[in-house]
């Protein structure tokens, strides 16, 4: 229920979120660097690494409100990563941020228009639709299963791991799809066959989501 008190997201929830994605880019960094290098700048997984960890050293201490957060996160990506992640992510973050900012927790609803928010600012700012090989590819479905889950009474743990599974079918779609935006839209036809890079971080985004988001201690 959205009342439901147990089901608030406090900052210390979001903090927990944010170490949970470092922990998963670090672990994947090679795979999205790989990624990268067949359709990019193979630099994606070390750009993206670099740039959480600094996320992580200049997140305000305990007591801090989620957007404030969710901030610092967005200031460290756009200040420390380089291409095209650096802005999409930095932009996702800071939108997200001034979705919620003001509030000490936040409802399910809240976190739902976060990640909305963080979509729509990736989209404006890479003026990317589904369709063409982007991270859009993975976050957008994964937005219209977090609104959807909750629009029909779906606790937000639920909600977050059916987005998480929405995250990881769009990324699997990208493969087969012949790239039109950024770097890898120069590759025409050869970008086929591949994963987009930016799609498989949004999944481990929306994956660490689902999993501190909602339920248990936050760590």
């Amino acid at each position: 229920m959205a009342g439901d008190a147990a089901a608030a997201v406090d900052g210390e929830r979001i903090r927990a979120f944010i170490r949970r994605f470092a922990e998963k880019v670090a672990a994947q960094k090679d795979e999205l660097t790989a990624l990268d290098a067949a359709i990019g700048d193979a630099d994606h997984g070390t750009n993206m690494d670099r740039g959480l960890q600094a996320a992580l050293e200049r997140l305000p201490g305990e007591g801090a409100a989620p957007g404030d957060l969710l901030k610092a996160v967005a200031m460290a990506l756009i200040s420390k990563v380089g291409g095209a992640s650096g802005p999409l992510y930095g932009t996702a973050f800071l939108r997200a941020a001034a979705a919620v900012a003001g509030k000490a927790t936040l409802e399910p609803g809240d976190v739902a228009a976060l990640f909305k928010a963080a979509l729509a600012g990736i989209q404006e700012r890479g003026k990317a639709g589904r369709g063409e090989k982007t991270m859009v590819d993975a976050l957008a479905p994964a937005v219209e299963a977090l609104d959807a889950a909750l629009a029909r009474g779906a606790s937000l743990g639920e909600a977050l791991a059916e987005a998480a599974r929405a995250a990881r079918e769009g990324s699997d779609a990208t493969i087969p799809l012949v790239a039109t935006k950024g770097r890898a839209s120069y590759l025409g036809e050869r970008s086929r066959g591949h994963r987009d890079p930016g799609s498989l971080s949004a999944t481990l985004m929306m994956e660490a989501a689902a999993e501190t988001l909602a339920g248990g201690p936050a760590s």
